[in-house]
Order: structure tokens, then C-alpha cells, then sequence
């Protein structure tokens, strides 16, 4: 049987069981998406291709750490990843700032700028993890939709084909999830915009 008839999990089990060439399926299978999402957030071509293949590396570090979740998709856990991958990239280029001398230069600006970043990634962080604990109160349906399009950062298209639903059903799905958490947010008092 060719490997494309091998469903995700099939091939991942396959890896786990010594099938060296399963995980090279699975790359070729989703590097188009996973790629369009890096690139779509880095706008370069070379370093998307960095994180693209640290992303597989990660990938099967965590297959082999017996750190891949089954009851999810594979390529939303590979896209969870990569959407993390992109956010750890972002945050050292943060903190990596070259520094031009010049006549002007002047440290408390840069460490001004250095508070907000850390201040507002900070903030960022308290909101993410806000949201994942109420994301957990919605039901099954609104979560899959709610986790798809901020988490991994799919398309309502792409959401629609991965859970076999019309787009419709889809953004309906959203717009329930989201009125769901505003009614949340108010029920414990957390101060922050859905949009």
C-alpha cells in the first residue's frame, strides 16, 4: 500500500515503529500549509525555511519523546507548533536588538523600550493564558474551531476541509465561541478584548 493511503496517524504509529520513511510522508503531506503559515508571519523566504525545518526537528524530537497527543490532529499539533516556533523566533529577535552608536544614543531610552517589550510580553502571556483556561469551557466544536484559527493560524477554508464542515458552519461555530467567551470573561471579571 502507498503511503498516501496511510492516514496521518498511521504514519506517525508507523515512525514510532521504526518506519524511518513515514515521518518524510507526513513532512511532504503538510509542508505546503505549513510552510504558507510561516512565511505568511516571518515574510522571508530564507528564515521561514529555518523555522520550517527546526519545526520538524521539533516534531520528531516529541514523536519519539512520546509527546504527540492523539487524540488531536496531527497537522493542528504540528501547526500549534510552528505558530510557537514563530512566536520564540519574534521574541529573540526582541531581545536582540543591535544598537547603532550615535551622537543621539542615549540608554534610557533602550531600556525604556526594553521594559515595554518585556511589559507588553508579559501582559500578552497573562491574555494567552487567560483565554486557553476559558477555551476549555467551550464545547468540543467551538474549541476545535476557536484553537484551528488563533492557534495555528488556519483559515476558515482550511478549517472547514480539516473538520469535513461548511464554511458557514465553521465561522457560526466562531461567532458562538466568541459570544461564549465574552459571557466568560465577564462571569470572571477579565479585563481584555475579544475581537
Amino acid at each position: 500500500m502507498r503511503a498516501q493511503n496511510f492516514s496521518d496517524q498511521q504514519l506517525v504509529s508507523a515512525f514510532l515503529s521504526g518506519d524511518s520513511l513515514s515521518i518524510e510522508h507526513l513532512i511532504i503531506r503538510h509542508k505546503d500549509k505549513i510552510f504558507r503559515f510561516i512565511i505568511s508571519k516571518v515574510k522571508d523566504v530564507d528564515l521561514a525555511n529555518d523555522i520550517f525545518q527546526d519545526v520538524f526537528i521539533k516534531v520528531i524530537n516529541k514523536l519519539r519523546e512520546g509527546r504527540y497527543n492523539e487524540e488531536g490532529k496531527f497537522i493542528s499539533w504540528v501547526m500549534r507548533i510552528s505558530h510557537n516556533m514563530v512566536i520564540d523566533h519574534f521574541r529573540r529577535e526582541a531581545r536582540v536588538k543591535m544598537i547603532r552608536p550615535s551622537d543621539e544614543y542615549d540608554i534610557f531610552n533602550t531600556l525604556g523600550e526594553e521594559v515595554d517589550c518585556v511589559e507588553s510580553d508579559v501582559i500578552n502571556m497573562q491574555v494567552f493564558n487567560e483565554v486557553k483556561d476559558l477555551v476549555t469551557y467551550l464545547s468540543d466544536e467551538q474549541r476545535e474551531v476557536v484553537q484551528m484559527r488563533y492557534y495555528s493560524g488556519m483559515t476558515f477554508k482550511e478549517i472547514s476541509e480539516e473538520c469535513g464542515i461548511s464554511i458557514n458552519t465553521a465561522l457560526g461555530r466562531m461567532r458562538y465561541a466568541l459570544i461564549n467567551l465574552r459571557k466568560l470573561k465577564e462571569k470572571y471579571n477579565i479585563n481584555w478584548v475579544l475581537q
